[in-house]
């Protein structure tokens, strides 16, 4: 007697029903997965060094909170380097360019900010809390791991460099 249940006829016909379904969702999902992550964070991004670029330096209240070597920097060079971080890095994602690199300088912005704003504060976003900066970074490291999907400049450039054109 057959015992096991993926053996079941009526298991392989849904099995053969659904397939073709399932097979669609996954090549949609290297188009659209991690495009979506890639312009969320964009977005995030954008916003964050949008709002230091038109804003005023408030990095020397809380410079002695980075974590090392942040903390021996300048502030003024502390915020330049997390606006342009930021700027450039939305610009990056959105179009899918140099996505990895982008997303590791990212995560290591949202850590210095976890540490010096948002680690004291409990996880609660509505108390200024890590919970955002843990987000962010869970949303960032697909991006490391797995690129930046079908719908991307890196996916191009790499497709060529394999064709040899």
């Amino acid at each position: 007697m057959n015992t096991n249940a993926a053996d079941h006829p009526v298991f392989l016909s849904l099995s053969r029903l659904f397939e073709p379904a399932l097979r669609g969702l996954n090549e949609a999902g290297d188009w659209i997965a991690h495009s979506s992550l890639r312009l969320l964070l964009a977005w995030e991004f954008w916003e964050s060094g949008v709002e230091k670029f038109t804003g005023s330096n408030w990095f020397h209240e809380i410079r002695e909170d980075f974590p090392p070597p942040f903390s021996l920097l300048p502030s003024e060079l502390s915020w330049q380097l997390a606006t342009w971080s930021e700027l450039l890095g939305a610009l990056c994602l959105a179009i899918g360019l140099a996505t990895r690199f982008w997303a590791v300088s990212l995560i290591i912005v949202t850590a210095v900010a976890w540490s010096a704003v948002h680690a004291g504060h409990g996880y609660n976003v509505c108390d200024n809390g890590w919970k955002l900066p843990l987000i962010y970074v869970a949303m960032l490291i697909p991006l490391i791991l797995r690129g930046p999907g079908r719908l991307s400049i890196d996916h191009l450039v790499a497709r060529r460099m394999r064709s040899g054109v």
